[in-house]
């Protein structure tokens, strides 16, 4: 007689065999089914088989092609993959793809277009150009060229990351003539801290604008938008962070979308010195810094680059990050580069071989530009660290601001004769106040145009606290809607 505990025992035995056969198999096809997708992928032939390219299953994924072979790669936490821009970047700026390659409408009428770059009619201080953009202003060979380097931070100053600011600015790290290492800061307002934006003008710094809102799609909006965005900025940083009008001479677009000729006009009405905002594509040999008497000289990543010429005004441009395997894929900002699976001493490896590509070529200025969210991730903030070290090191490596660039750029002299140059100096007094022992904490009320409730910002600043929170029609928060009214100089009355 067959014992019932021992059926039941087979019977459940069974059951569970079964379960476990069911979530084999479905895993098993689940893994399957991952590897026929990357095996569908195929990358483009010829010399467009190299770059990254859209995963079409979703847009936390991207494709890197090396050599025609797809490898794939996913965004750090929080980025999703632009098919436009080919990098990873915040969810509200991303277009996911793939996206068709058609050229996009041109929004403007292209009257008075610039001209190819004309070397023998643009000469310095006030006009450089180079039919490439590859060529060294003062006709220097590379040895006798400086490496500048240029440390860029992009957004709101305040408590989540002053501190990982100050660490790179400690003093420790110095130039060849011993003067301490500077940056540039490209400011936006909201949640920004003027008592610590203070403190950076004031330890030498260099202070430039973003925009107020950092609103999307702004590059599609006209002059009076652009000016309350920038002048605005610049109103209010003056006002709350104690920085002069005349220290402050660049601008960023925000998202790195220019706002074709019409930002580039309020630029040159309000008496800027340089634009910092356009993306070149990955180049064998890098761009230099140009002045917009003539075309760009390099394809227009963002495809809302100035048309018109716009003499004297300089552009900075982001040249992309890459290393020749395209590991990490290229960028504009670091951060935007995928080596989130780096340790420090890869991230080192990485930033030398693509600082390589000017110091060992033409020594086109070295832009570093990161958002704090470089500094979220540990191994990238030691190996930052670590390449910032071994750069100081060379002998011939600069880091110095934005404005100081182009100051070496408009008298081009050799490596020998900068300990004593005056524009790389540390010894000028003529910088901002330092900041007050103890900011006003200002809680303000603050109400988007479009919004339908008031809301609390809070700011610090050694100035006034005032009615409300500055914004867009109102950088000194009176409270009256509206007031500001930006007039260029050269059309005030007399």
């Amino acid at each position: 007689m067959t014992n019932p505990q021992s059926v039941y025992s087979v019977q459940s035995i069974s059951f569970n065999m079964r379960i476990f056969l069911i979530c084999a198999l479905f895993i098993h096809g689940s893994v399957q089914q991952k590897d026929k997708e990357a095996e569908q992928f195929v990358c483009p032939e010829g010399t467009q088989g190299n770059g990254n390219f859209a995963d079409p299953a979703t847009c936390r994924r991207f494709y890197q092609c090396v050599d025609g072979y797809p490898y794939l790669n996913r965004c750090p936490s929080g980025l999703y993959f632009d098919d436009i821009s080919k990098y990873c970047t915040f969810k509200a700026e991303a277009r996911c793809g793939p996206i068709a390659t058609t050229p996009a409408p041109s929004t403007e009428v292209p009257l008075d277009l610039a001209v190819k770059c004309e070397p023998s009619e643009c000469q310095l201080p006030y006009c450089f150009c180079s039919k490439d953009g590859t060529l060294i202003p003062g006709g220097l060979d590379p040895d006798n060229t400086p490496q500048m380097i240029m440390l860029t931070f992009d957004g709101a100053v305040n408590l989540n990351n002053f501190e990982l600011y100050k660490k790179v600015f400690n003093g420790k790290l110095k130039n060849p003539n011993g003067c301490a290492i500077r940056g540039t800061f490209f400011l936006s307002h909201e949640y920004s801290n003027y008592a610590m934006v203070q403190a950076l003008a004031h330890q030498g710094h260099e202070i430039a604008t973003g925009t107020v809102s950092q609103q999307q799609d702004l590059q599609n909006k006209g002059y009076e938008e652009w000016a309350g965005e920038m002048i605005g900025m610049r109103e209010i940083l003056k006002k709350f962070a104690n920085v002069s009008r005349s220290e402050i001479v660049g601008a960023r677009a925000p998202f790195l979308k220019p706002g074709r000729n019409t930002q580039f006009k309020v630029l040159e009405d309000f008496g800027y010195i340089y634009d910092s905002s356009v993306g070149v594509p990955p180049l064998p040999i890098p761009v230099w810094p140009y002045t917009l008497d003539y075309k760009i000289p390099h394809e227009c990543k963002s495809g809302t680059c100035p048309t018109k010429s716009f003499p004297g005004l300089w552009e900075v441009p982001f040249n992309a990050h890459y290393v020749e395997s395209f590991e990490g894929g290229h960028c504009p900002y670091l951060d935007q580069c995928v080596l989130h699976n780096h340790d420090s001493d890869d991230v080192l490896e990485w930033l030398q071989e693509d600082f390589s590509r000017h110091y060992e070529q033409n020594r086109a200025p070295y832009m570093m530009p990161v958002h704090t969210n470089w500094f979220q991730i540990k191994e990238l903030e030691r190996g930052l660290h670590k390449f910032l070290r071994y750069a100081a090191d060379l002998p011939d490596v600069w880091f110095v601001t934005v404005t100081q660039s182009l100051t070496w750029m408009t008298d081009p002299r050799g490596v020998k004769s900068l300990n004593n140059y005056e524009a790389w100096r540390c010894d000028n007094k003529d910088l901002p106040p330092a900041p007050c022992n103890l900011p006003n904490k200002c809680a303000l009320s603050f109400k988007l145009p479009e919004g339908n409730f008031t809301d609390t910002r809070y700011m610090e600043t050694c100035s006034e606290c005032p009615n409300q929170y500055p914004w867009l029609g109102d950088s000194g928060g009176t409270g009256i809607p509206g007031k500001d009214n930006y007039i260029p100089d050269n059309l005030r009355r007399k």
